[in-house]
């Protein structure tokens, strides 16, 4: 007598999901078998957010139906999700920014654990899967970063029978990421299945055992990840490979941007200080600033951004001018331009049309008098609409109606087209896919090759491989001394993003330049 197979874990059966200007799902199917760690590859606006928020129960499909475990469910909500065994991890995070990490940990779990026990279960947990989680810090302290590992160790601590993770790597050193990947491939033994959402083509080659593709939202192709080429995934996904980047050797100007002395305190009891800062930018050139998130980068953001206006006189100079303590309207009038890493929020108001957004930083479309140019404010952002390939409802549409990718695309595109002469980028691509990170990071080189000065913070250190000159890190609040990314290897940089650079002597021609 045949033994028969086990049921799938999870299988989607013909879902759809209709938006007033799109559908997102389109007779979509999926089958995730226990153990089985699962991609899911599309670009941004593919549907692949809208899928895995319909299996999470945030969105009701239209049409299709859910088997759960070989039996067909409806789930009608997150906490009915969990009870079956289904945590996910979004890549726009569910935290209420009043409470601590413990407290929104709790929220999401059953009360047998009291809030101490709770906050005893985050360190145990943090701990085995190396990710720095405070449980007392208060989620309006945290950076993008930090916020997401409090996702993360809340997912992992209800014990899923499936785990959707959506980018759980963008904020983690390479040798974290290894530790990481050990302890998934653990939890896939133990039988838990995982659908794994990145746009880190090489994760998803070494990691997963399978892998669904969407290309407007319809299933476009199925296979083994193992079997494939990064070209060969990046062409299912987009249609084509990603343009190769041109690099030229940059060709410098004199410093931009000088930082000299810089010491902050931190405003908040759990941010962090900033030490003896110093470094400089110069015209033409990209300097790239790679860091666990955390360790300063919001508060040396603040301070280059005119946000923290503390700094002392004569510390941050742009161009000869001093601005330590110019508010951010003056630094623009003097060419800096900024995106901060928050899209949604800081980037961006997310009730207000992209015409409106483009205001809150493109004022050449209002006269001295107030008086707003209606006509050009919509020709603006459907001029960046059209320029960076931006997917979206028209210049009208809200920002919070786009994915992630296609807003980030929108708010670089709306301070490069500002013609900057200095431009501060945090986390340029970060949940963004190959073929829009492609996009965003050729236009910052072409920039730089415009004569811009550049400093781009980012996690990802293959982006800043990519596209920096020179390579600084930042570690406990301190900068360590810069290195020429010619120069620099992974491993290095890596082992400087936990403060060791004191072990290693920077190159001596590290400050050197032509």
């Amino acid at each position: 007598m045949n033994t028969p197979a086990p049921a799938l874990r999870l299988e989607l059966q013909g879902i759809s999901k209709q938006y007033p200007a799109v559908r997102a799902n389109d007779q979509v199917s999926l089958r995730v078998k226990p153990g089985e760690i699962h991609a899911v590859l599309g670009e941004n606006g593919a549907g692949k957010s809208t899928m895995m928020k319909i299996i999470y129960g945030a969105v009701q499909p239209d049409e299709g139906r859910i088997l759960w475990n070989g039996a067909a469910v409806k789930v009608t909500s997150p906490a009915h999700a969990r009870k079956l065994g289904i945590s996910m991890v979004y890549q726009h995070f569910s935290l209420f920014d009043t409470l601590t990490a413990a407290e929104n940990v709790w929220l999401g779990l059953d009360k047998s654990l009291t809030l101490p026990q709770v906050a005893q279960r985050i360190d145990e947990v943090a701990h085995t899967y190396g990710l720095d989680v405070e449980p007392q810090r208060p989620v309006h302290t945290l950076s993008v970063g930090e916020r997401q590992r409090v996702e993360i160790v809340r997912a992992l601590l209800t014990r899923p029978q499936l785990l959707i993770l959506d980018e759980p790597t963008s904020v983690l050193t390479p040798q974290a990421v290894d530790k990481l990947f050990v302890t998934l491939r653990k939890l896939s033994d133990g039988g838990c299945s995982i659908l794994y959402i990145s746009h880190k083509l090489d994760e998803i080659r070494a990691l997963c055992h399978h892998c669904t593709v969407l290309r407007g939202g319809k299933v476009t192709g199925e296979v083994d990840p193992g079997l494939e080429s990064n070209a060969s995934l990046s062409k299912l996904m987009i249609g084509a490979e990603p343009p190769q980047l041109q690099h030229r050797e940059a060709k410098t100007g004199a410093a931009v941007l000088t930082v000299n002395a810089l010491s902050l305190a931190k405003q908040d009891p759990f941010g962090m200080d900033l030490h003896g800062m110093g470094f400089e930018v110069r015209a033409g050139e990209i300097v790239g600033v790679a860091g666990v998130s955390g360790n300063g980068q919001q508060e040396l953001m603040a301070a280059l951004s005119g946000e923290d206006p503390r700094a002392a006189a004569g510390s941050i100079t742009m161009n000869g001018t001093d601005i330590s303590q110019a508010s951010p309207v003056k630094r623009r009038e003097l060419g800096l331009h900024f995106v901060p890493e928050e899209r949604l929020g800081r980037g961006a108001v997310p009730t207000l049309s992209l015409a409106e957004n483009t205001l809150l930083t493109r004022t050449e479309t209002v006269s001295k008098s107030g008086w707003i140019a209606t006509g050009r404010v919509q020709r603006l952002a459907e001029d960046l609409i059209a320029r960076f390939n931006v997917k979206a409802g028209g210049a009208g549409a809200a920002a919070k109606s786009l994915s992630g990718g296609n807003l980030q695309k929108f708010l670089v595109g709306r301070e490069i087209a500002a013609n900057p002469k200095l431009l501060i980028v945090s986390q340029p691509t970060w949940g963004v896919d190959v073929g829009a990170a492609a996009q965003i990071r050729g236009e910052l080189l072409k920039l730089r090759d415009e004569g811009c000065a550049l400093l781009v913070v980012s996690e990802e250190l293959d982006e800043l491989f990519e596209i920096s000159d020179r390579l600084i890190v930042i570690a406990k609040g301190k900068l360590s001394p810069s290195v020429p990314t010619a120069q620099a290897t992974i491993e290095q940089i890596g082992e400087w993003m936990s403060g060791l650079w004191d072990a290693q002597p920077a190159p001596a021609a590290a400050e050197a330049r032509p």
